[in-house]
This record gives C-alpha cells, structure tokens and sequence, in this order.
C-alpha cells in the first residue's frame, strides 16, 4: 500500500494519449450497450416514481420469506414485492404499487397489513406515495436533471474555448449515460435520492474535468514550442496524483455508505461510488485526451473562442 502511494504521489510520466483509440472504443461501447439496456430492461422506479407502499420491517430471528407471503395473502394486495436486505436475513423490504389508491386507501391498506403481520415485526420504515405525484416527481425529476445539465454546460461554454467546451460536455454527457445504464442494467432503485446521486456525479466530473482543463490551457502558455502531443500528456501527469488521491479518499466515504448506509442509501451510494470512478476515467480519456483532435495553438494564436468570447 505504502508503494502504491509513493507512486501516485511521485511525478509522473505516463503516455495516456498512446491508447486513445482504445478508449474511444471502450467508451462507445459503454454507451451504446447503456442504451440497449435503457430500451430493453428499462428502469426500476423506485416508490417516488411509480407511487405505491414501501414498508422496510425487521424481526428478532431470521425472517422467512415464503411464510410472510402467506401471511400478506389475507391483505388481497396484488404486486406485493418482498426483498431481502442486510446479511443477517432479519430485515425485508415490502413494496406494493397500489395502484389507483388514494391517500385513504393506501392507509388503509399499511393497516391490513400491519393486521395481518401482528406484533412479531419492527416497522423501520412506512412510506406512501399516490401515483399521481409519482408521474409528477418524475417529470420533476427530469426538468431539473436537464437544467442542471444545461446549466453546467453554460458554465463550462463561457470558461473555456469551445473546443474545451465541446469536450467536457461529451464527457458529461458519457458520465451521466453510462451511469443511468448501469442502473438499468443491475435493476436498482430509480428514484429522486439516484437523480441527487446522478446530479452529485454531474458535478464532481466537471469539477474534475475543469482542473484538467485549466493546467492544459496554463502548460498552452508555458510552453509555446512543446509539441500538443506531449503538451497534453505532461498536462494529465501533472494533475494525475491529485485526480487519484481526490477519487480514492471520495471513494472510501461512498463505500462506508455503500456497505452501512443501507437500503435506503444503496443505489444512492452506488452512483456515487461508480461515478467517481467513471467520472475520474472520463477526465482523462474522454474530456483530456479529445482535445488532440483539435490544433490548441491555432485556436489561442487566432483567439478562435466561443460566440461569447472567453472568460479569465
């Protein structure tokens, strides 16, 4: 560990842009299969997005599954959805969509079940949402990922030339697709707390893309006669233990989460956890290295900048 770590702190000299091609095909390929299984499995909306019940209870001995079925049978609820959580095996999620219910009768129907179960179980966790407000969440949460999104690429629009700005958006965009696929792709739950997560991501790969961007347009003026080639790698060497150490140090608190958030926190602390890495990967070899396709130098020499002129 402590070589590792004398490694990544060290200068660096890495050729990150050797393997280009590669990871443009990579990439692609993260993308495209992210919208199949958007298309195909589509997504797990979580209570927020298709309403319904969700009911989290936890027992003093390990809970059997196939027995508490049977006991919910007496409630005449259809779609009653039981998981698993935790590694004792004492805990089970209770998910129903209730559909067509109104607030009455979705508290009703918490009681037939609270009736039909009796006193062996704790009730952790009771929530009720009407399907009419979860169709309104979710165009809520849709508007608001958009803006966000729009508003970040504004940002990035006025700080830098356009073609820095052309390639952090691609790289958002890639960080959000693959992010939302992998979602789709494992069946967790899509709901406002993933779009905070997704929003969180968002943030952190600009974040990290603009201090990427910022040493590359400092080395521009630096060195005038040093090839773009080399330029742009020692660019990402120079930044690379600080994009590490931020990413592993952010990682270890997703991964706390992650194991002993839980289930409330799982698909949050996921996003989170996954982000870091996709958002880490795709500031080198999505926003960095896709600026090789443009001549840098000509673009300063000829202040070719964006329609609103570039902010210092």
């Amino acid at each position: 560990m402590i070589r590792i770590f004398n490694w990544i702190t060290k200068d660096t000299s890495i050729d990150f842009l050797k393997g280009r091609k590669f990871t443009y095909a990579l990439s692609g390929i993260l993308v495209a299969l992210s919208f199949v299984s958007m298309a195909l499995k589509g997504f797990n909306y979580g209570i927020d997005f298709s309403g319904g019940i969700l009911i989290e209870l936890k027992s003093p001995e390990k809970i059997d599954v196939e027995l508490l079925r049977k006991q919910l049978s007496e409630t005449n609820l259809d779609e009653i959805n039981l998981q698993s959580i935790g590694e004792t095996g004492d805990e089970v999620v209770l998910r129903t969509q209730a559909k067509n219910m109104n607030e009455k009768e979705q508290m009703a129907a918490v009681n037939s079940i609270k009736s039909a179960l009796g006193n062996s179980y704790e009730y952790r966790r009771i929530e009720l949402v009407g399907p009419q407000v979860g169709d309104e969440l979710k165009k809520a949460g849709v508007v608001a990922s958009i803006i966000s999104v729009l508003a970040i690429s504004a940002y990035i629009w006025f700080r830098f030339e356009w073609q820095f700005a052309l390639g952090a958006m691609i790289g958002l965009a890639h960080d959000v697709i693959v992010t939302v696929g992998l979602l789709s792709f494992f069946g967790l739950d899509f709901s406002l707390t993933t779009v905070a997560a997704i929003l969180t991501l968002a943030g952190y790969s600009v974040n990290d893309t603009v201090v990427t961007y910022d040493r590359i347009r400092e080395n521009l003026r630096k060195y005038k006669k040093m090839p773009q080639y080399d330029l742009l790698n020692k660019s990402i060497n120079d930044i690379f233990s600080r994009t590490i150490l931020t990413g592993f140090t952010t990682m270890m608190a997703a991964a706390a989460l992650f194991i002993w958030g839980g289930d409330a926190l799982r698909s949050f602390s996921f996003v989170i956890l996954f982000g870091i890495i996709i958002g880490t990967y795709s500031s080198i070899y999505v926003s960095a290295v896709f600026l090789n396709l443009f001549n840098l130098r000509a673009a300063q020499d000829e202040k070719v900048l964006n329609p609103f002129g570039n902010v210092d």
